[in-house]
C-alpha cells in the first residue's frame, strides 16, 4: 500500500474537533476556551463536530455519532486537520464502522494520542494515510509548560523539512487540568540508552495498551522495517512494570516483529515506578531485543511536554553511552 502524506497546515486552514473517545462535555469549559484561543492564535479556523457534546454513562457517545462526525470531517473539503477532544477509551469501537475509501480519497491530518493510538494506527494500516501522535485538542488549553509541545506540533504539521528531536528542559507529571496554577516541573535528565545501535525505519505505535488492541485484527499495521515508539499510562500504578512487560511481550510475539529495527520508549509516569534498572531487566530478558537499538526517556506519552511524530513516517535513531538521538526524516 502506498504511503499518503496529508498536506501541511497553513494559516487560515480549518481544524475540526471530534470526540472519538471522551466527550467534550466531560471537560472544563475554561480549558476548551483556552485551547480554542491558542489554536486560533496560530491562524487556524476551528470548528466542532455536531456530536462532540454528547455524553453517555461511560463519558463517550454512541458509535453512530462518533463515526458520523469523523466521516463529515474527512468529507468536508474545507477541513485540513482533525483533532480529537481527548483520549480515554473506546476509539477501537469505531474501526469496523469507518469508511476507509472515504478517508483514503480525502487525506488530511489526524493527530492525537493515548486512546487515539488505536484510531491513528488503524487508519494508517487500512489506507496508507500517515497519521500523527501528538497533542489532543484539550492539551492546547494547558497554561504552563506547553512551549515544547507547541514547537514540535508546528514543526511536524506545518513544515516539510526533516527535524531532530531535542530534549525538553523540564517535565511534569500531574493532573494539570484540575489545577493549572499549582504545577511542579522537574529537570529533564534526557534520553537514556538501553541497547546500543543505530537504525532507520517506519514509525508505528504510541500508547502500548491501545496499540495492542489492534493485535489479531485487520487494523494492526505491519511491523516490517519499523521503529516502535512506545509509551504507556499509569492505570495499574505500582504494578505497572510487570504489566508493561507482558504487554510488550505480546507485541514482540506478533508477526513481523523479527524485522523491527528499533524501539523508542516514551517517558514513564511517576506512579509507574519504572526505573532504569527495571527497564533494562525487561529488555535484557527478551532475546528479540538484543539485536536492535533501544532508548528511553523520549518526550512523548502521558507527561508534559510531548513532541509530535508521524505514524507511517520515517525516523532515524541512535543509542549509545555518549548520547541518544531521534531524527524525524519523513513526516
Amino acid at each position: 500500500m502506498n504511503l499518503i502524506i496529508p498536506d501541511k497546515l497553513k494559516a487560515g486552514d480549518e481544524i475540526r474537533i471530534v470526540a472519538p473517545a471522551s466527550s467534550l462535555k466531560s471537560r472544563k469549559a475554561s480549558i476548551k476556551n483556552a485551547a480554542l484561543k491558542r489554536l486560533q492564535s496560530f491562524g487556524f479556523k476551528v470548528t466542532f463536530g455536531k456530536h462532540v457534546l454528547e455524553k453517555n454513562i461511560l463519558q463517550s457517545s454512541s458509535i453512530e455519532s462518533r463515526v458520523r462526525d469523523l466521516h463529515e470531517a474527512f468529507a468536508d473539503k474545507k477541513v485540513k486537520a482533525i483533532l480529537p477532544v481527548a483520549g480515554g477509551y473506546s476509539s477501537n469501537q469505531l474501526l469496523d464502522h469507518l469508511n476507509y475509501d472515504l478517508i483514503r480519497k480525502n487525506p488530511k491530518i489526524l493527530c492525537g494520542f493515548s486512546d487515539i493510538t488505536a484510531l491513528g494506527n488503524a487508519i494508517y494500516a487500512k489506507t496508507g494515510l500517515m497519521t500523527y501522535s501528538g497533542p489532543n485538542f484539550l492539551n492546547f488549553g494547558m497554561e504552563k509548560g506547553f512551549e515544547y509541545t507547541e514547537e514540535y506540533f508546528l514543526k511536524c504539521l506545518t513544515e516539510n523539512a526533516a527535524f531532530k528531536i531535542n530534549t525538553s528542559s523540564k517535565w511534569a507529571d500531574d493532573a494539570w487540568w484540575k489545577n493549572q496554577k499549582k504545577r511542579h516541573f522537574t529537570k529533564n535528565p534526557g534520553m537514556k540508552p538501553v541497547n546500543p545501535g543505530r537504525a532507520e525505519g517506519i514509525i508505528v505505535g504510541g500508547n502500548l495498551c491501545s496499540f495492542n488492541l489492534l493485535q489479531g485484527t485487520q487494523y494492526m499495521p505491519s511491523l516490517k522495517n519499523t521503529i516502535l515508539f512506545i509509551e504507556d499510562d499509569d492505570l495499574v500504578g505500582s504494578q505497572f512494570a510487570p504489566e508493561f512487560e507482558r504487554n510488550l511481550w505480546s507485541l514482540m510475539q506478533q508477526p513481523g516483529f523479527k524485522s523491527v529495527k528499533g524501539i523508542v520508549f516514551g517517558r514513564f509516569q511517576i506512579k509507574e515506578k519504572m526505573n532504569e534498572k527495571k527497564l533494562r531487566h525487561i529488555v535484557s530478558s527478551a532475546r528479540q531485543l538484543k539485536r536492535i537499538p533501544v532508548l528511553s526517556g523520549a518526550d512523548f506519552g502521558h507527561t508534559t511536554p510531548v513532541f509530535t511524530f508521524p505514524i507511517g513516517g520515517t525516523a532515524k535513531i541512535s543509542s549509545s553511552e555518549s548520547g541518544c538521538s531521534i531524527e524525524i526524516v519523513r513526516h
